[in-house]
């Protein structure tokens, strides 16, 4: 007999990012695997949040609160349906050779997270591993999200139920979005023959949805900007709009004043605010400093 090693291309690596979709709708992606090997291969797809030892592995600390920067949980947010929040078609079957097989995956939130995620594995004859992708997916309540930064908050989301403002505070109009704060760290890079401006940037998106199709596209606009460019910073674009189902790059660069001291610390806020079916506004803390080539 001939001994033969099974052989797989995946059209995707590492990570599937089905992007941000709003709370209760449900998006899908396709990757295809090849069979580059001389014989039919049976193989069976597995999620971690399906796993039998999933309730097990939950019962380590989280990453965040042991010294280890590595992240080891791959399962995030969940349903709270209980519903798997990514499913995967086929689950099963086989790959005749030189053949391919696609697969559907679908995201399908039912509140908002910007922490879903979970590990799909492809199995090979019930034994070996041929492939693993993270799957991550975001879910808003409002069609309009800002991304990019450094993270202020952790990867888990609490168990504690929400405070909810009164109804009589809605219709009186003072019910409003919690302001959220995004961190942007600039290094100026001091001692380099041609130095260039510290560059960042944050991405505006709006999500297609059917729920508000026939709203406006979203609209936003940075204050503060006399002092963000007394202190150095540059915004791209100060105000604009985008387009359903679109994102938007702005783009943050800063070259430090004649009157900067490296010692000092350099710390700026704005306000971005975004205008769509709702009024948000972000804190955008601009932070920078001069580094040694």
């Amino acid at each position: 007999g001939h001994g033969v090693m099974p052989s797989t291309v995946c059209s995707v690596e590492e990570i599937l990012d089905m992007g941000y979709v709003l709370a209760g709708e449900k998006v899908t992606s396709t990757f295809k695997i090849q069979n580059t090997s001389t014989l039919a291969l049976q193989y069976a797809i597995q999620l971690d949040s399906l796993s039998a030892t999933r309730d097990k592995d939950q019962q380590r600390l989280p990453s965040f609160i042991t010294s280890s920067s590595q992240r080891t949980e791959f399962v995030g947010t969940q349903n709270y349906s209980g519903l798997s929040v990514f499913s995967v078609f086929p689950m099963e079957g086989e790959i005749v050779a030189g053949k391919s097989q696609d697969f559907i995956v679908t995201f399908s939130p039912d509140h908002e997270s910007l922490y879903y995620s979970d590990r799909l594995k492809v199995v090979l004859f019930g034994k070996k591993i041929a492939h693993v992708i993270h799957l991550k997916g975001a879910a808003r309540a409002h069609p309009m999200f800002v991304e990019g930064g450094a993270p202020l908050d952790v990867p888990v989301e609490s168990l504690a139920v929400p405070l909810l403002a009164s109804s009589q505070e809605a219709q009186k109009g003072e019910l409003q979005e919690p302001v959220k704060s995004i961190l942007l760290i600039l290094e100026y890079i001091d001692g380099e023959s041609s130095p260039v401006p510290a560059v960042t940037e944050l991405k505006i998106g709006a999500v297609q949805t059917a729920q508000f199709a026939s709203k406006k596209n979203v609209e936003f606009d940075f204050d503060n900007l006399p002092l963000l460019q007394q202190k150095g910073f540059t915004v791209g674009s100060a105000k604009g709009t985008v387009e359903r189902g679109q994102v938007k790059r702005i783009s943050v660069s800063w070259v430090p004043p004649a009157d900067f001291h490296a010692n000092d610390p350099l710390l700026v806020t704005a306000l971005l605010t975004l205008r769509g079916d709702i009024k948000e506004t972000y804190r955008i803390l601009f932070m920078a400093k001069v580094v040694s080539a």
